[in-house]
This record gives C-alpha cells, sequence and structure tokens, in this order.
C-alpha cells in the first residue's frame, strides 16, 4: 500500500525526478516512511543508517522497496563516509539521531556525538564536496523545553530541560549558520511526538504513543504518571513526512525552522484511552512520577504552526483516532519484526 504522503501530494514529487537524495537514519522510523515516500520518483535514493539496535534502524521498514533504493551502512559520527556520501547529491535528508530524553541523560556523550557533532560533520562534508544540496534537518520540539505560553511558536524561548534538547538546538542551528554563511541551502523542522508505522517498537524510551499502542496490543497495563494530564501535540507519521517534502521543495524554507505539530492538544490520558480502545486490549493505571522523569517533564505542548502553514501550506490531515487505527493495524499485521 502506498504511503498516505504519496497519494496526497503526488505533484509535489516531481520536485524530485531525477534527482540523487541521501538520507541519513534511512532504516528508521521517519526516514524509511520517506523512503516509501520517494521511492521510484528520484534518480536515486541512498538511505544511511548504522543499525545500532536501540536507535530503530529495521531491514524490514523498506519491505516492499528494497529494489528501489540503495542502503549504505554507516555511522554518522563516521566522518570519511560522510565526506564520501554526500558527494552528487540534490537533496540531504538529515534524519539519524538520539532520541530518547532519558538515554541522553544517562549517555550525555554519546548524544553530543550523534546529535551534535556529527551534524556539524555533515555540514563541513556538504561545504567542501557539495555546497550546492539542499539539507533538511530534523528538530524537536524538546529544544523549547518547559513551555512559557501556548501555543508555542518559534520564537518561544529555548530552554531545554535535557541533554537531547540542548545537543538539538545546537545541530539545528549549525544548520542555519551555514545556510547563511556558507550558502548551503538548510531548513529545520522541529517535530513533536511524531507516531505511525514502522516506529521502534522495543522500549519505552522513543515514543510515548508507540509505547501506549504495544502496550494495549500485548493485554499489558499502560501506567501514566501524575494522572496522564500532561497534554502532548501528537503527528502522524505520513503527515510530517509531507512536511519534509514541501520543505525540500520549496526555497523559501531556507534558512527557516517550522514546527510541525498537530496544532491540537491531547492529554496522556486520552492517547491512552485511544490506544486501548482501538487495540481492544489492555488497561490504564495511575502510578507516581518517577524522579528520574519528573526533573526532565517540559509540562503541556502545543504547537503554533502558523508559520509552516503560511509559508509552505502545511497543515496535518490525519486524525489522531484515524492514525492510531492505522498504527494498530500495521503492527497487528507485523508484529513480528519489531517486537523483542
Amino acid at each position: 500500500m502506498k504511503s498516505d504522503a504519496v497519494i496526497r501530494k503526488a505533484t509535489n514529487l516531481s520536485a524530485f525526478h531525477g534527482k540523487r537524495i541521501l538520507v541519513t537514519g534511512g532504516l528508521g522510523f521517519i526516514g524509511s516512511n520517506l523512503a516509501h515516500a520517494l521511492a521510484g520518483h528520484c534518480a536515486e535514493l541512498t538511505l544511511v543508517d548504522s543499525l545500532i539496535p536501540q536507535y530503530g534502524g529495521n531491514r524490514f521498514n523498506i519491505s516492499g522497496i528494497e529494489d528501489k533504493v540503495r542502503v549504505n551502512i554507516a555511522d554518522v559520527r563516521d566522518e570519511s563516509s560522510m565526506h564520501h556520501l554526500v558527494r552528487g547529491q540534490d537533496f540531504i535528508f538529515n534524519l539519524a539521531g538520539q532520541v530518547s530524553h532519558i538515554d541522553s541523560m544517562n549517555d550525555p556523550y554519546t548524544d553530543l556525538e550523534i546529535n551534535c557533532r556529527s551534524q556539524l560533520s555533515i555540514l563541513e562534508a556538504c561545504k567542501k564536496n557539495n555546497p550546492g544540496a539542499k539539507v533538511l534537518f530534523a528538530g524537536t520540539r524538546g529544544q523549547y523545553g518547559k513551555i512559557e505560553r501556548l501555543p508555542v511558536d518559534e520564537d518561544h524561548p529555548q530552554r531545554p530541560t535535557d541533554v537531547n534538547g540542548i545537543n538539538k538546538m545546537a545541530g539545528e542551528w549549525y544548520h542555519i549558520l551555514y545556510n547563511n554563511v556558507y550558502g548551503i541551502r538548510a531548513c529545520s523542522l522541529r517535530l513533536t511526538n511524531t507516531f505511525g508505522p514502522r516506529h521502534h517498537m522495543r522500549t519505552s524510551r522513543q515514543g510515548v504513543l508507540s509505547w501506549f499502542i504495544r502496550l494495549a496490543l500485548d493485554g499489558k497495563e499502560i501506567q501514566l504518571f501524575g494522572g496522564g494530564a500532561q497534554q502532548r501535540d501528537f503527528n502522524y507519521v505520513d503527515d510530517v513526512v509531507e512536511a519534509f517534502l514541501l520543505a525540500a521543495a520549496d526555497e523559501s524554507s531556507n534558512g527557516q525552522v517550522f514546527n510541525v505539530g498537530s496544532g491540537v492538544a491531547t492529554s496522556l490520558r486520552e492517547a491512552a484511552e485511544l490506544a486501548v480502545a482501538i487495540a481492544g486490549r489492555g488497561t490504564i493505571t495511575d502510578k507516581p512520577f518517577p524522579p528520574d522523569k519528573a526533573k526532565i517533564e517540559i509540562g503541556n505542548y502545543r504547537a503554533d504552526i502558523t508559520k509552516i502553514r503560511r509559508t509552505l501550506g502545511w497543515e496535518p490531515r490525519t486524525p489522531l483516532r484515524e492514525g492510531i487505527r492505522r498504527t494498530v493495524e500495521f503492527f497487528q499485521r507485523h508484529r513480528q519484526q519489531y517486537w523483542d
């Protein structure tokens, strides 16, 4: 089945015809969904992934398009590999990253290497070997830290509460700096709670809603901290893929940062209840906040997506219930490829 992003925005893919495209983190969650949208629509599509187990890379993520993509097993921390891989690319979707907030606190140096230093290395590789490439970076709502006002626009202060947010903020601004100083066209999309098919499902550290869905499918208990009243802004992956494609194809995105969210605040309790109802299994219980999670909890979040709507014409199209339904159905079919 074709990705919804292909169905909805097929005309936009003309911008990628005859182009060479590199996707870092290409066997991961967002990277592989992007690959499904682009496969067969460009001259050459190269997916780079380290396949380090805890980061979510999965060869099954490209099932059905294996003959339309080229896979290179490499780590973005390997400077020599990146200098080689960026050559000749028209578009670089720079999606490789360490996304767990808890892991960033337990192992800050690895987070620094992947989310900060490696981003600088990739941009240096572009400067030396391919300054004409368009580079799309995956930022995060974690850059904002504790929220002062809702909804959160791009001018909201950035005060991250964890190492991941700090390093992602630095990685983003390296991209904007290289756009402004060296003319390497770059854009950052600040993502928030993306979920959907092909997500990493083996731990709870990379996506709260995806973990709720796994627990529900397993008929297990979903534990909500603090009553589950915390609000999040959930975004279905095909909508996020569409945002990346629009930003890549539109020159007005150069040097810009955009919030990518649904613009709708949903409590964790509401999300858990939807997961249980749609899966037809699972239970929900309340638990006290663990100290390590309480220290980095950002509070309620809802993105202001006015800027990306006005500039690129993007807006989310998949209601939360529908996105969860599609996700549940995908993992019901392919559980053995994503569970332990």
